[in-house]
């Protein structure tokens, strides 16, 4: 009743314009006049200063006001100047803030500021975007030709611009998937029709699947990227997803371009047809969940992780399946195929041979090496130097294990009857490494502690790796990328860190950190400094990406570009040109993600409670946890220009509010806040024509 009392009390419905009203804005004081709170009709301030709202008062009798005070104060100066100074404020926490205290000349003046720095034409670096196809009819028989839609008996042109696409109305891609269900996936877990699940490239060549069909382009010098195939409708959701496209005129004739598609066990394989078009070559059956589809060369490939391995070859037309052990990591090489088993052995396959041997009902698959202690291995990256003589080329591997060791082994082309000799080892990780690369510069290897990177450069004498003075210490970052507790939203396999790119050139992560993120970060993988970052233009998602190496044009003076291919929600596909961005190195900040960048990308999600550890085994795809997000906001380089960090307790004690990770913590105690989006872009509508955006996504506390 007292309380009730107090509120009812609260101020004069009324009172003079210059009376002056004392607030307490979250425990801090602030005064101002009954005119400034009440200019703005039909807002907070007039509607509590009138009684519509019930107040509360503190015990010097201030209205008390439960919201932030440092983000009050720029709005009470533009009350009272109408100017806005947002020193110090995240934009996106000013406009909501300005949101709920229903200041319209405010929130519309910050939403116009957000929709200039977010231009629907992207920026310099936005290269193209291709509007989502249209559905598909359902597969009818095993050898059907499903082409392009035709427009006077050629391939259509795919619009390729820096303006977004017309709406497509019920005629379009979501507006035909509304109308039907998509079928449940194997996890149990509801899918997304008309998402891009998966996307991949191969020399100017490009397939993006979504849940029950897929997609091929084709770039053209002059008319650009062009739709050649659209597969038929399928009974199953797409999990795996491979290309190949050599040049033309090979001597496997049709089928020097083919895509393959794979769910559970099944796998679906088409050949692609230059001008547009394809037919389906046919299904085969692993007997065991495809985990890793893959051609090398001409031949698909097909392992499973309970050691099972599946060849189809362009030449024999001839699916072959065979058992090794448990594969926990693979990689190729030129002709030569790796495989990487719990047992601690690395066993190789010669690809050029299966023509030979599969007649005989043997893949020829043979033991290279064993690791001294016996550990799994569970990351493989394999380096051909160039022919140093007439035997051939000198091989490096490089490979992680789980107990967190990396080595490197090396085979000289005189002595292959020895085997591979044990060149270096690194214990630098206390978790499961997850994935490694051996490059001309570097070797990277990554770990299942917060996708934690450790990198070395690599010192080589006539193109072999040396060891004077050998592998030296160059880098230690984390690559923050949370998952989803529940699955939602599709397919981790379109949403691999990377690294991308040649061996002989800079390589670059990818980094998402939330599952409905439509930013994304490129960081290079040898020290972590950002190249750039990307975000979509349309404001959907981002659901798969990839990067692609392009041929160049045949014009004098171009070269070989490379790309970003991001597929969103909505089911549209941008590029972004890496190339520009690489050129311009150096302009974008030094390290990864600033504390306030990774809090703005976390309000993205919601944190769950914290779930038990089940085991200490590496995950497809590693977690993170949350003990150690305070040291992902950080980078530290051996290269950079950084000083030494300073303590976490002097850290608490100069920022005031306790290190990042307690606040992180005590985010999870209080519970997330409901929150109007940051984004002021327009609620999107559930008729049959709106994107299929997911929702907020909960995040298991093990995820970081």
């Amino acid at each position: 009743m007292a309380a009730a009392a107090t509120a009812a009390e609260g101020v004069p419905s009324r009172g003079p314009p210059g009376e002056v009203i004392h607030l307490n804005v979250g425990g801090k004081r602030f005064s101002t006049s009954r005119q400034t709170l009440t200019w703005i009709p039909d807002s907070f301030f007039s509607s509590l200063l009138s009684g519509r709202i019930s107040t509360l008062k503190d015990e010097t009798g201030a209205i008390f006001i439960d919201r932030d005070p440092t983000v009050f104060a720029p709005i009470l100066n533009f009350l009272r100047t109408k100017e806005l100074d947002p020193r110090g404020v995240h934009g996106s926490s000013l406009l909501h803030e300005a949101q709920f205290y229903g200041l319209t000349p405010l929130v519309r003046r910050l939403q116009l500021r957000e929709e200039l720095d977010r231009s629907s034409c992207g920026n310099v670096l936005f290269n193209g975007y291709l509007p989502p196809p249209v559905f598909p009819v359902k597969r009818r028989n095993r050898h059907s030709l499903v082409g392009p839609q035709q427009v006077g008996g050629r391939p259509a042109p795919v619009r390729r611009s820096n303006t977004m696409p017309p709406n497509l109305g019920n005629a379009g891609l979501l507006g035909r998937m509304l109308d039907e269900k998509a079928p449940p996936s194997p996890s149990g877990q509801p899918e997304e029709p008309g998402m891009v699940r998966l996307v991949c490239g191969h020399h100017n060549w490009i397939a993006v699947a979504y849940t029950q069909f897929l997609v091929c382009y084709r770039l053209k010098e002059a008319s650009g990227w062009q739709l050649v195939f659209s597969s038929p409708r399928l009974d199953w959701p797409i999990e795996r997803l491979a290309l190949t496209a050599r040049v033309p005129g090979g001597a496997l004739g049709e089928h020097d371009k083919m895509v393959a598609a794979a769910t559970g066990s099944e796998i679906l394989l088409w050949a692609l047809q230059a001008e547009g078009g394809g037919s389906e070559i046919g299904v085969f059956h692993l007997g065991v969940p495809v985990e890793a589809l893959f051609f090398v060369g001409n031949q698909l490939i097909a392992t499973s992780h309970t050691g099972r391995i599946g060849v189809w070859n362009a030449v024999t037309k001839h699916w072959q399946v065979q058992e090794v052990q448990p594969i926990t990591s693979y990689d190729a090489a030129g002709s030569f195929l790796l495989l990487g088993c719990n047992n601690g052995s690395i066993y190789y396959v010669d690809v050029q041979k299966f023509p030979l041997r599969m007649k005989d009902n043997d893949l020829l698959v043979s033991e290279l090496y064993r690791d001294p202690a016996e550990d799994g291995v569970t990351a493989l990256s394999v380096y051909l130097t160039p022919k140093t003589s007439d035997s051939g080329n000198w091989t490096e591997i490089a490979y992680g294990t789980s107990s967190g060791g990396v080595r490197v082994i090396v085979q000289h082309p005189e002595t292959v009857g020895s085997g591979p000799q044990l060149f270096q080892t690194f214990t630098v990780h206390r978790s499961p490494v997850t994935k490694i690369m051996l490059s001309e510069k570097h070797l990277i290897s990554v770990c299942a502690d917060n996708n934690h990177v450790r990198t070395w450069s690599v010192t080589r004498f006539r193109g072999m790796i040396s060891t004077q003075p050998g592998s030296t210490p160059l880098a230690s970052f984390k690559i923050l990328a949370l998952e989803s507790a529940d699955g939602h939203g599709g397919c981790s396999a379109g949403n691999d860190i990377g690294p991308y790119g040649e061996r002989d050139d800079q390589q670059v992560f990818i980094q998402k950190v939330v599952p409905s993120a439509s930013q994304l970060f490129v960081r290079l993988s040898s020290t972590g400094q950002r190249v750039c970052s990307v975000r979509s233009v349309d404001g959907s998602p981002t659901t798969a990406f990839t990067v692609l190496e392009c041929e160049g044009s045949r014009r004098l003076g171009s070269r070989p570009r490379r790309y970003l291919l991001t597929g969103q929600a909505n089911g549209s596909l941008a590029m972004w040109d890496l190339t520009t961005a690489m050129d311009g190195l150096g302009q974008a900040p030094a390290g990864g993600l600033t504390e306030e960048e990774l809090m703005e990308q976390l309000e993205q999600c919601e944190l769950a409670p914290l779930a038990p550890s089940r085991g200490s085994l590496p995950s497809p795809s590693p977690r993170t946890s949350l003990t150690s997000l305070y040291s992902a906001s950080s980078n530290t380089s051996l290269s950079g220009h950084r000083g030494s960090p300073s303590p976490p307790q002097a850290e608490a004690r100069r920022r005031g509010g306790g290190s990042f990770v307690e606040r992180c913590q005590e985010l999870v105690r209080s519970g997330p806040e409901p929150r109007r989006p940051p984004t002021p872009a327009p609620r999107p509508s559930t008729g049959p024509g709106a994107p299929l955006t997911p929702p907020k996504t909960k995040l298991n506390e093990t995820s970081f």
